[in-house]
């Protein structure tokens, strides 16, 4: 289940091709992960130039350039067909680097055979037992697992925006709810699931971003998100258009409160 910025509602995202409609617009707006999470990463796992890694569900690389640039093998797999494309041509100078568009629950890898599997705001598409079942056969003995994913929060300093927008959501969308602020409880609860499969040296972290958008640039980003795209096209102006106009006739800002969260696990080092 994805959590969508505007209003910052949980909602069901039904529909996992809507992101492969708009590859420009999602890799323009999508936020992309603090340089401590990457740090963490790699701490944690020894990427290294000889190492090789996989990326599940890299969009339009949000995630992807630090990994890169530590010169490892990087494979990617995606299951949009228009994100792939774009994203092999974002990163078509790097020898380092391939992508396969394909879900990752059916595509054949190799098993024991990579240093590090990581997946960001992506992994909550493949099915729980497939998808940890399968990171834990592909991975070597003493690699690791990285599932990180940004979850946005209300504009805290504006409290009459953040019920305009309540109210454009009860409108175009009845069933959604909204969440509560992302924290520790929950981060830990995604983390606990990798015990469940056989990993082990089991933790996570935390980390906090703010964005401001201004009317226009916050409709062009929740345009990308899948939910909201499900609308149709003409219910999709209509909502963005009644967005933009509450976000104007109350100080023609929004700020978004990112928390962070990055899971980590490992297949144990003498499991083959």
């Amino acid at each position: 289940m994805e959590k969508v910025c505007v209003g910052h509602h949980t909602l069901p995202a039904d529909n996992k091709f809507k992101f492969n409609e708009v590859p420009d617009e999602y890799d323009k707006w999508r936020p992309t992960y603090v340089s401590e999470l990457y740090a963490d990463i790699m701490a944690y796992s020894g990427l290294t130039q000889g190492s090789r890694a996989l990326e599940v569900g890299i969009g339009t690389g949000q995630a992807t350039l630090p990994i890169l640039e530590t010169n490892c093998r990087l494979t990617a797999v995606e299951l949009g067909a228009e994100l792939a494309e774009y994203t092999r041509k974002k990163f078509h100078d790097y020898k380092n680097f391939e992508i396969i568009s394909a879900a990752f629950e059916d595509y054949e890898f190799a098993e024991n055979s990579l240093d590090l599997i990581y997946s960001a705001s992506a992994f909550h598409w493949v099915p729980e037992n497939i998808g940890y079942q399968k990171v834990y056969k592909l991975l070597k003995p003493g690699g690791a697992f990285a599932r990180f994913a940004v979850h946005p929060y209300k504009d805290k300093e504006n409290e009459a925006l953040h019920l305009a927008i309540q109210e454009v959501y009860a409108k175009y969308m009845p069933d959604s709810s909204l969440g509560p602020e992302w924290g520790e409880e929950m981060a830990g609860k995604i983390a606990d699931i990798a015990k469940k499969y056989g990993f082990v040296d089991i933790d996570y972290k935390l980390y906090h971003q703010k964005r401001v958008f201004d009317a226009e640039s916050y409709a062009a980003l929740i345009s990308t998100y899948s939910p909201n795209r499900a609308l149709g096209e003409e219910r999709l102006e209509g909502f963005t258009n009644e967005i933009k106009e509450a976000i104007n006739r109350c100080g023609g800002k929004i700020n978004i409160y990112d928390t962070l969260d990055l899971q980590l696990a490992r297949k144990p080092k003498g499991d083959t």
